[in-house]
């Protein structure tokens, strides 16, 4: 199989898909490798250490996408993907359809098998979902301090306080593994951490593991307004596996916050966790709704390529090795995980929860390849 890696065009995004040692063990199995140029350079990695393992450097990135049966990518196609896209081309990347329609219809007229890396289960888990959630729920607080600060238009206050005053207030929606990662690096600094979840055994974990200066307690909509009127920072941090997020901030809830608080709604990828949160870029992170600021960058890991293009490939390369031995349609009828990351086929929706969000009709991804 002809495998093509193309350089990614969303604000601001310096990951890559494929490592140059990744390269090399494809090309090892006997496929062929076509990199755009310039696709490593955010990642510090040139072309020429791509020809050394053995790729060839396509002009630009309509060269790769008519050169190659697989893409491999890291962000969802934008619209000026889509024309390069064909009926029968694996796509391999993280797509998010639920959080766009049109995106998901985009797709599904090119006739692409799109594998979205965020829903692929193995074992009950996301495996190629975890590590960027572990990037982006570090990050949240990293962006969450500074946007605190009342020049970035944030309340001024610092995460950790000093001796005789308080530190901050933090809560967390959501103690799965971005949620996880956010209260420890927030109650690292020194910060006081509320964590809501709805999983009583999660709770209990949690408890266990984080430091004390972080608080579990059961998510509903009053625990839920109470943690917000006293938080400086709040991170959004909920995860429907392949679906919309739920709106568990409310648009009324903001008049009851405190001016300059900041919320990172690390969400945003599925849609948000909050009713005011829409799509901001590095370039302009935040926005300003009744005197609370919303960082809701929709691609954070983008931010820290190099510690997120390692961990990423660390865990996609072992599923993209297999997915193109098998091909598309022994990876649907023959292998359960590869099948869970089916979101298109053939211009048939495959991901029941993205068709539920949009009304649209759903087909087993086995019976979509036929």
């Amino acid at each position: 199989m002809k495998i093509g890696v193309v350089k990614e065009i969303k604000n601001h995004e310096y990951r890559v898909a494929l490592r140059p040692s990744g390269a090399d063990q494809l090309i090892k199995d006997g496929h062929q490798v076509m990199v755009e140029t310039g696709a490593g350079t955010g990642t510090s990695f040139t072309d020429d250490q791509y020809r050394e393992m053995g790729c060839s450097i396509g002009a630009d990135a309509a060269d790769v996408w008519a050169s190659c049966d697989m893409i491999m990518k890291v962000k969802e196609p934008l619209a000026s993907e889509w024309p390069h896209m064909r009926e029968g081309q694996i796509v391999f990347t993280y797509f998010h359809l639920a959080a766009d329609e049109a995106l998901t219809r985009g797709v599904l007229d090119t006739g692409a098998h799109c594998f979205a890396y965020e829903t692929l289960e193995s074992d009950g888990k996301l495996p190629l979902l975890e590590p960027m959630s572990e990037v982006a729920g570090r990050l949240s607080i990293q962006a969450g301090a500074k946007f605190l600060e009342k020049p970035a238009g944030g309340i001024g206050a610092l995460l950790g306080g000093v001796p005789g005053v308080a530190p901050a207030e933090v809560a967390v929606i959501g103690g799965g593994v971005v949620g996880t990662h956010a209260a420890r690096m927030a109650a690292g600094l020194g910060a006081n951490v509320t964590i809501l979840d709805v999983d009583a055994y999660r709770m209990r974990y949690l408890d266990e593991v984080l430091p004390k200066n972080c608080t579990t307690i059961f998510s509903n909509p009053t625990s839920i307004k109470e943690c917000l009127t006293k938080a400086d920072l709040v991170v959004g941090a909920v995860l429907l596996p392949g679906a919309a997020a739920p709106k568990l901030v409310k648009r009324g809830d903001l008049a009851d916050m405190k001016a300059g608080a900041v919320i990172v709604d690390v969400a945003v990828d599925q849609g948000g966790c909050c009713e005011t949160t829409r799509a901001t870029t590095h370039e302009e992170p935040t926005f300003v709704v009744d005197d609370v600021v919303h960082y809701c960058v929709a691609n954070m890991p983008g931010a820290v390529p190099r510690t997120s293009t390692f961990a990423l490939t660390n865990v996609t390369l072992g599923y993209a090795r297999k997915l193109a031995r098998l091909g598309a349609k022994d990876a649907i009828h023959g292998d359960r995980e590869l099948a869970s990351a089916a979101n298109a086929v053939g211009g048939k929706l495959t991901c029941a929860p993205v068709a539920q969000a949009f009304g649209m009709e759903f087909i087993e991804p086995a019976a979509a390849m036929g």
